[in-house]
């Protein structure tokens, strides 16, 4: 089945290296013959069904997942309609190997590992140039959603330079297997602004700008001519900031929003996932939100984002004029954050406990409380971990919590799986089965005390596909909070009973396409509230969502 006529005027081995035009060996006989493919290509005609069975044949025989992730890379350089049908019919596999736990590998490989340049790079080489690079884009392709990245904060990994383009290009894979974006209409940029990593820095592979990262005015005033020229070129654009360091993160999406239509997928996404995942494990345990104690081991972008959407719904819950403060403590490296050991311009304030707040708990004032000492003075309900440290929840701290908890919620969010904060076999046995679980990379299924639980994955990719969908289809200019809210409610409620009895916290992989619609919904009935969207009715918002949506077909090809 085709997807529909479209006029190419590419020919003969140019048509064939095109990854969106190039259909390998399902171009008919007649369209090898009017674009001068006769001989190029092996007699048979095969359909795209065939093609998708024989190259998963090919890569269920690679055994090793850095490898696999190099053979999805190629066939997506040469075939983006195979490459998506092959990552939608076997998404629960092949999430794991585009983006994380494998992606990490991947960013730090990249320049050994480089095989096609894909996407937009700018470095400070093309101030003032900005405008023109896009305008060559734009001239092709109509871009509607761009992920850009200055590969600083990679993951748990930290600066990875020129090869944070590969967390650019994974997302927008999910872009468009999750949500059905048409991956023509995406564009992955690196703001290639040097590296600090030594490793890098030393390597004669490496491909990226060779210097030290660019601070301060040097580095806003190239940002600033970035999205003025984003802004220009592709109105209307979805732009989407990714994996930059927690100051610069939070000061471009403070700096930016309401000017471009643009998110922290580091911040908001992964606050938006946390505070769904805090929701769906209510259902179990019959707590009520607003008197939640929860502690939060990380600081960095993501910790913010957790703090903020959780310390934001649990006030929405509470009745009447005067609001009592949400028991939410943050940690660092140094332990919890304390508001008189902060400069006043500290962006880790706002997540600062006073005096008074350590009395209450019975702490020393005059101390630094570590995460051990937070745990036994909290008692949480819930334990949250974005710290990066591999094994950060110890067997002490776990019994401890679970001591004042019936049903402890733990969340070792940290990724790629090397820097997650607790193994869930161990969680299950430290709680004699009793805790929730939910973590940020994939993990197999744990067996214990004759009960299965299935372990769910609190990735950002549950929320960031259908809330870009919104934005696009509903032309949303400002991304707001309580859209943010909307869709990790959205999440929350498509968590099934059968998922939440196996142990699930978030929908299986599995339906992430249905999930990102439900999403999308929400987030467009809010935007409509607000006002910044034109849909109508909540059936208008349905059809436009299935109008919108891009499936991975073959078009019949006419000669232009």
């Amino acid at each position: 089945m085709s997807a529909d006529k479209k006029s190419i005027k590419l020919r003969g081995q140019n048509l064939l290296r095109n990854p969106l035009l190039n259909k390998g060996s399902a171009f008919t006989l007649a369209e090898r013959k009017a674009f001068g493919l006769e001989g190029l290509i092996p007699h048979a005609v095969t359909t795209m069904d065939v093609q998708a069975s024989r190259v998963y044949e090919q890569f269920s025989r690679i055994q090793d997942d850095f490898d696999l992730y190099i053979a999805l890379s190629s066939l997506q350089d040469r075939n983006e309609q195979l490459f998506y049908r092959l990552l939608s019919d076997h998404l629960e596999e092949y999430m794991p190997i585009v983006y994380t736990p494998t992606v990490g590998l991947a960013t730090q490989q990249y320049s050994h590992a480089f095989r096609r340049g894909r996407g937009l790079w700018i470095t400070p080489d093309h101030k003032g140039q900005m405008r023109d690079m896009l305008k060559q884009i734009a001239e092709t392709r109509a871009i509607s959603l761009i992920v850009v990245t200055d590969g600083e904060s990679i993951l748990g990994i930290g600066d990875q330079g020129a090869g944070g383009m590969a967390i650019s290009i994974g997302k927008l894979a999910l872009y468009s297997a999750g949500a059905g974006i048409d991956p023509a209409s995406t564009l992955p940029i690196s703001l290639d602004f040097g590296t600090n990593n030594p490793q890098l820095q030393n390597d004669e592979y490496y491909l990226g700008w060779p210097h030290a990262r660019l601070t301060g005015e040097a580095y806003d005033e190239l940002v600033s001519e970035f999205v003025t020229a984003v802004k220009e070129v592709f109105p209307g654009v979805l732009l989407q900031w990714e994996d930059f360091r927690k100051d610069n993160a939070l000061g471009l999406m403070e700096a930016y929003r309401g000017k471009i239509t643009s998110f922290n997928d580091d911040i908001q996404g992964t606050g938006a996932v946390a505070l769904s995942g805090v929701m769906t494990a209510l259902r179990v345990t019959g707590e009520s939100l607003e008197n939640l104690r929860i502690v939060i081991a990380g600081a960095g972008a993501a910790g913010i984002g957790i703090s903020r959407q959780l310390r934001s719904a649990m006030l929405s819950t509470q009745s009447g004029s005067e609001k009592t403060k949400p028991v939410i403590a943050v940690a660092d490296s140094r332990g919890l954050i304390i508001e008189h050991n902060l400069s006043p311009d500290s962006y880790k304030q706002e997540m600062s406990w006073s005096k008074q707040d350590l009395e209450q708990f019975g702490l020393d004032a005059s101390a630094t409380p570590n995460l051990h000492e937070l745990v036994a003075a909290v008692k949480p309900h819930v334990l949250i971990g974005t710290s990066g440290q591999a094994g950060a929840f110890d067997e002490a701290m776990v019994k401890e919590m679970a001591k004042h908890v019936e049903r402890p919620l733990i969340m070792p969010f940290s990724n790629p799986t090397s820097h997650s904060e607790a193994l869930p076999k161990s969680l299950y046995q430290w709680t004699n089965g009793k805790c929730l679980v939910a973590t940020g990379s994939p993990f197999d299924p744990v067996k214990f005390d004759g009960k299965e639980f299935h372990v769910g994955q609190g990735n950002n990719v549950f929320i960031f596909p259908g809330l870009g969908l919104a934005a696009i289809i509903g032309s949303i200019s400002n991304i707001t909070d309580e859209q943010i809210s909307a869709a990790a409610i959205a999440l929350s409620e498509n968590v099934s009973a059968e998922e939440l009895e196996s142990g699930l916290l978030y929908p299986a992989v599995s339906r992430l396409q249905h999930v990102s619609e439900k999403v999308a919904e929400a987030v467009l009935l809010q935007a409509k509230e607000e006002g910044l969207t034109d849909i109508g009715s909540a059936d208008a918002i349905r059809k436009a969502i299935d109008a919108a949506r891009w499936t991975p077909l073959y078009s019949d090809y006419v000669a232009s």
